[in-house]
């Protein structure tokens, strides 16, 4: 097969979102998935394979067919995992999750003897690295079929209200656009909780000052005629590309894969910085944050208890999700999943608004373990995203 452009590859996975969205929908109307649903995924997984494999990762191209490698794992491997799920069962799926995860039995006990038959007022789960896969590239990051039937059940059985909070954009190649399962069976959050999609599908939006609005959009429309520039927007196609939140903006200067060089990427991010300066000579409104991969373009907010303007983070967005939707979170034992120290922020929410929360982190990390026992004792952990998701649809039929 001929070298795909990074761009023609994205087109291949997008294909996948409505294939999915269907062979979902059948399963969990205990329908036959239909054949052609099944082919189109193996042809997928085909063409995926078919790219060159280089010891830097597969082979695409960028502008004026520069070679980029990235890696693939996660939508080759999820590609697999689906056509064993499709085409020979879920207990077949179980087996291949138990031979590539070590402990994955073990873990699915915990999270199952800790949740026990509890119905849940409400669950509210990080996506990334916790009911899903990482994937090095959100723009290709679509949510398997197995991985929505299995979420799907708990959700519909387990918890009267559940929400994805997560920190990428809502959709225009955000939360909602990388999602499979059926309309209605999650709160579709993004931005950290600050932007919504409710039960009819319409957007809410937490409040933001309209002089903070103004400044964000004069940096984004400065933003986009940087990258509009020949030779930047390199920068949309890799990692996590352009991402334009509900009060934050995100942008890669770098991917895990290396594929830009290390001086072009240090330069880009001083350009950024200094287009943030110009917009934002005196740090009123924004703060940066350089993850080595990432530019996150922060809009500050002011404490509640007086202090210096801080970050919106996911606590913030528990709050405001649980008043503008109405969840009742105090009303019943709720559930929260993370997988990062900023998720813990969620769980010091919940547990404020519930003393009864429950909680289960996928993590190997002992300093966060140790800030969610001391905000929860009884939590769960476990190592891999597919063992919580397991275990969800285990108990999804207590």
């Amino acid at each position: 097969m001929a070298t795909l452009e990074l761009s023609q590859f994205y087109g291949l996975m997008h294909a996948t979102i409505p294939v999915r969205r269907v062979l979902t929908e059948e399963i969990l109307a205990s329908r036959v998935p239909a054949p052609g649903g099944v082919a189109r995924l193996r042809e997928t997984l085909e063409a995926l394979e078919a790219i060159p494999e280089e010891p830097a990762g597969r082979r695409l191209t960028l502008e004026e067919a520069r070679p980029i490698h990235v890696d693939l794992g996660y939508e080759i491997e999820e590609l697999k995992k689906d056509l064993v799920y499709l085409d020979r069962g879920e207990d077949a799926l179980l087996e291949d999750l138990a031979g590539r995860h070590a402990g994955f039995r073990e873990d699915v006990q915990a999270v199952a003897a800790t949740l026990g038959g509890t119905v849940f007022q409400t669950l509210v789960t990080d996506r990334d690295g916790t009911v899903n896969n990482y994937c090095g590239r959100y723009a290709s990051s679509v949510q398997s079929v197995y991985n929505a039937v299995f979420l799907t059940r708990f959700a519909r059985a387990r918890a009267r209200r559940s929400v994805i909070l997560t920190s990428a954009p809502l959709d225009n190649i955000g939360l909602a656009d990388m999602t499979v399962s059926p309309p209605g069976a999650f709160i579709c959050t993004g931005s950290k909780g600050r932007e919504y999609l409710d039960p009819k599908g319409h957007r809410r939006q937490h409040p933001i000052d309209a002089a903070q609005q103004a400044k964000l959009d004069l940096l984004n429309r400065e933003l986009d005629e940087l990258l509009a520039q020949p030779g930047y927007n390199v920068f949309t196609l890799i990692g996590s590309g352009l991402q334009r939140k509900f009060g934050q903006t995100t942008i890669a200067r770098q991917d895990i894969g290396g594929s830009v060089p290390e001086e072009r990427s240090e330069r880009f991010g001083e350009e950024v910085r200094q287009l943030v300066r110009s917009v934002d000579p005196d740090d009123t409104f924004f703060r940066i944050e350089d993850t080595g991969l990432d530019l996150e373009i922060l809009l500050t907010v002011e404490d509640a208890d007086g202090g210096a303007a801080r970050d919106f983070d996911k606590g913030d967005g528990v709050r405001f999700l649980n008043a503008d939707l109405q969840l009742r979170m105090d009303q019943g034992p709720c559930l929260i999943c993370g997988d990062t120290a900023s998720d813990v922020s969620m769980l010091q929410a919940s547990l404020d608004l519930a003393p009864e929360t429950k909680a289960v982190f996928v993590t190997g990390k002992d300093e966060l373990r140790q800030r969610v026992r001391d905000l929860l004792p009884g939590a769960v952990f476990v190592d891999e995203p597919d063992a919580l998701v397991a275990a969800l649809n285990g108990t999804s039929r207590c």
